[in-house]
């Protein structure tokens, strides 16, 4: 078993409370709750869930390192693919769980080098925690003609022309978990033993048992479905009226994700840099993830109206849209600043590092030109 950091008693006081406040779910709720709620409330309770309280999540004194704290290189590179896309819909931008605001900043600086800025940045936040420090790092870093573009909606607005983007936003979507026994699918939730959660299986129903069903998978097979991405999904393609939404995430197609195999499924859990698989562990300091079945979401934006415009390994996204020219602003001659940022693109681009695990997918709706970032080394054949 992994060792992992202790935390401080005010961290232990505030896993109490996000515990106490399950437990009270799983109270009325007759016992048990699927983990999928479970997952939910430790990831978004309001005021108490991992995203929502105020503990530090990004970047080396946190539990995980996302590619714009990596390298301003990735917002700088995605700004071209993001530049076709609005100039083309002569729209706006909607980023979806901005994290640190890292990113909308990387973005919008390169917009405006490359005179292609949009009229209004959106962010679309649901934690109270993270808008302020959005916030606060736009206001920072941004000269206030930029900062001013920046606005936090609360819900999707009903009509959204431009790109929509989502980096490493599916992944932290709610999941079911589904085992596979001799007499059928069996939902894994969560009870109560002795005051401590454990694990406790149910029957599948309804459009969790349709979905597992029509996965044909082995018995004695664990994985996760996550019935939340494709509703997203939905969602985002009836406000888009024109442009594309460019989601970026760990993951697989369906045939790989659901690989005989992979029997136990992906689910994992982040903690001060440590990874492991107790979700039920330390709820509410945790992040909790799981990969992204991207053939699930080709087919949502099928289903309403969008055109799955392409789907690549996040190196041949960056090196499709550039990033050897961002790259190359600096002069190898600059020593100091040259080989810091080559370091950091063989961090986003190396099979060993994020370009392989990492897709990007495009689905758009009333786009004729291709999109640049999936011009060579597309895979939507394998979706």
């Amino acid at each position: 078993m992994i060792s992992l950091p202790l935390p401080s008693t005010e961290q232990l006081a505030h896993s109490a409370a996000v515990a106490a406040a399950i437990r009270a779910e799983i109270a009325v709720s007759g016992g048990w709750v699927g983990f999928s709620r479970f997952m939910e409330m430790a990831l978004y309770a309001p005021g108490l869930g991992y995203y929502s309280a105020g503990m530090q999540k990004f970047g080396s004194g946190g539990d995980f390192v996302t590619a714009p704290e990596i390298s301003s290189l990735f917002g700088r590179t995605l700004a071209r693919q993001v530049a076709q896309v609005v100039r083309a819909s002569d729209g706006d931008i909607m980023e979806l769980g901005a994290g640190t605001g890292r990113l909308a900043v990387q973005l919008l600086a390169e917009l405006q080098r490359i005179n292609a800025l949009p009229g209004r940045y959106f962010i679309l936040e649901v934690s109270a925690h993270l808008r302020a420090v959005q916030q606060e790092t736009v206001l920072r870093e941004l000269p206030e003609a930029l900062a001013s573009r920046v606005e936090w909606l609360d819900a999707l607005p009903a009509d959204f022309t431009g790109c929509m983007l989502g980096n490493e936003v599916l992944d932290a979507l709610p999941v079911h978990l589904v085992a596979h026994r001799e007499d059928g699918f069996y939902e894994r939730g969560v009870g109560i033993e002795d005051a401590a959660f454990m694990w406790s299986e149910r029957p599948a129903t309804g459009p969790l048992a349709d979905a597992a069903r029509a996965l044909a998978l082995p018995h004695g097979y664990m994985t996760e479905i996550c019935l939340a991405a494709p509703a997203l999904i939905a969602t985002l393609a009836e406000r888009l009226k024109q442009g594309a939404l460019v989601l970026i995430d760990y993951g697989f197609p369906r045939r790989e994700y659901y690989h005989p195999q992979r029997s136990g499924g992906t689910l994992m859990c982040h903690y001060r840099h440590h990874a492991h698989d107790d979700p039920l562990l330390y709820p509410g300091l945790q992040d909790i993830t799981a990969h992204v079945d991207f053939t699930s979401v080709a087919e949502a934006g099928v289903a309403h109206g969008m055109q799955v415009s392409g789907y690549v390994s996040q190196a041949q996204f960056l090196i499709n849209s550039g990033i050897t020219d961002v790259l190359a602003q600096v002069s190898p001659g600059d020593a100091a600043a040259y080989f810091p940022l080559a370091a950091e693109a063989q961090k986003l681009i190396s099979p060993a590092e994020m370009g392989e695990l990492f897709k990007v997918i495009a689905l758009s709706k009333g786009l004729s030109e291709p999109l640049l970032g999936f011009a060579r080394g597309d895979k939507r054949h394998t979706l």
